[in-house]
């Protein structure tokens, strides 16, 4: 049961990691790429600047799902919350993109499985294939849009100059550029057999919990412990301030219902 609320926290806490900004009324309008070619864009990228993101290493890998149409992206990390820990890991993340409308196959829809809004538009803005891309994303609310838009490039490294041109890009839409953080690509290490968390459209059912329970086992019940004892240090620490007390640690790990947020590290 120990482990149980362990794993529990540690979804939950996974969630403390934001990738998008809030703003009011509708989403900005974002034209995709003319001409564009989901088959030159499959692969292998790196994120070089992403909105409001504490995660390092961040790559993304485009696939062909199973169906004309339908295809996948898993983002690889370093998680900013288990990166402040002992626990060496591999984070993955992986969401379903589809295309709405095929004469525009440049605009598409995202679902990730932490994202309890649903769906997201997956606009890619700017691209030449071999070298950089940009792509916006945005989700509506009730009367007002969470929104990410990201930098990428076939390297961990991109010149400036086509890092200026998509943030110049980004402003002729409406999109606040400086809204953006740069992704550390450096000290992306992970050690030897780190603990492998993989986010999918399958995890939450109840075989592959049941799977995940099994495997994790003591070795990450040791680790979300010390996350869920350091919860609320973690937590500012991300947000960019500390705790001007320091509160007594306990060896409880928080309940389900003690987690206050839904927002996720969704990719753009």
């Amino acid at each position: 049961m120990i482990l149980l609320r362990s794993l529990i926290a540690f979804v939950g806490l996974l969630a403390l990691a934001k990738g998008h900004s809030y703003h009011m009324g509708s989403c900005p309008t974002v034209e995709p790429q003319s001409g564009f070619q989901m088959g030159r864009f499959l692969g292998t990228w790196y994120v070089i600047q992403k909105t409001s993101t504490a995660s390092k290493c961040i790559s993304y890998n485009y696939t062909r799902g199973d169906e004309p149409g339908e295809y996948i992206i898993t983002q690889d990390s370093n998680h900013p919350v288990l990166g402040l820990t002992p626990l060496k890991h591999e984070y993955h993340y992986t969401g379903e993109l589809t295309v709405p409308e095929p004469s525009t196959p440049g605009r598409m829809k995202v679902r990730f499985p932490l994202s309890v809004a649903g769906t997201a538009s997956h606009v890619v803005f700017a691209t030449d294939y071999d070298t950089y891309a940009g792509i916006f994303t945005c989700q509506s609310l009730a009367f007002a849009h969470r929104q990410s838009a990201t930098i990428l490039s076939r390297t961990k490294e991109l010149d400036k100059s086509k890092v200026d041109q998509i943030r110049a890009k980004l402003t002729s839409f409406g999109v606040d550029p400086f809204e953006l953080s740069i992704v550390p690509q450096t000290g992306c290490d992970t050690g030897k057999d780190p603990v492998d968390i993989d986010i999918n459209p399958g995890t939450f059912t109840a075989e592959n919990f049941g799977k995940l329970f099994k495997k994790a086992g003591e070795k990450i019940g040791d680790g979300v412990e010390w996350v869920a004892n350091a919860g609320s240090k973690v937590y500012h620490k991300i947000a960019g301030s500390e705790e001007k007390e320091k509160k007594p640690i306990t060896t409880t790990p928080p309940s389900y219902g003690k987690i206050e947020t839904n927002d996720v590290e969704w990719i753009p």
